[in-house]
Order: structure tokens, then sequence, then C-alpha cells
């Protein structure tokens, strides 16, 4: 006896509810409301990583004299030593340590 008044209130709110989803006019749904706050929809575009992608390709070959010649002109692995020890930029505007120059307790 229960489950047939359960069923009798399933099909009444069912019933009861038919007439309103009718009740809503199809062009209502489709037309914007001037007045409304909602966003605008969003628009997104793919770009794929590799769309600036350049292959590898070989450099041309040189003599190995001027490579040689080349790197004693710019002052040989002494200069590239030196830049090597040079702080980068962003090493310079780091700001200096607060607790540099005290002692331990």
């Amino acid at each position: 006896m229960h489950l047939l008044h359960s069923h009798w209130l399933v099909s009444a709110g069912l019933a009861m509810a038919l007439p309103m989803a009718f009740a809503q006019s199809s062009s209502a749904l489709m037309t914007p409301d001037s007045k409304s706050t909602a966003p605008s929809p969003v628009t997104f575009a793919y770009r794929s990583t590799f769309t600036d992608y350049r292959a590898y390709s070989d450099q041309p070959l040189g003599s190995w004299r001027e490579a040689n010649d080349s790197v004693g002109r710019v002052g040989g692995w002494r200069e590239y030593a030196k830049e090597a020890r040079l702080p980068q930029a962003q090493d310079a505007a780091a700001p200096p340590d607060p607790h540099a120059g005290r002692a331990k307790p």
C-alpha cells in the first residue's frame, strides 16, 4: 500500500511540473536581456607552442685555425673565465643580506 502512494505522489509531482516547463517561451531564452549583468561569453583561441619552431640546421664548418685565432683576439680562455665570474644582472639587483656582519650569540 505504501508503494502505491509513492508512485501516486511522483506522478502527481511530474504532472504539476510539466505545464511549468511549457510556460517558458523559447524566444525569451534566446534573446539576451539588455539589463542583464551576466558577463559576455568568452572565446578561447588555441596557439600551438610549435608555431615559431625552427628546425635545427647545420652551421657551416670553418677552419679550426680561424676559430682559435678569434678566441685569441677576444682574450682566450681567461676572458671566458672572467665572464663566468661576473655577477648576472639579476644577482646584482638582489637585496643585501640583513644578517651580514652579525656575530653569532
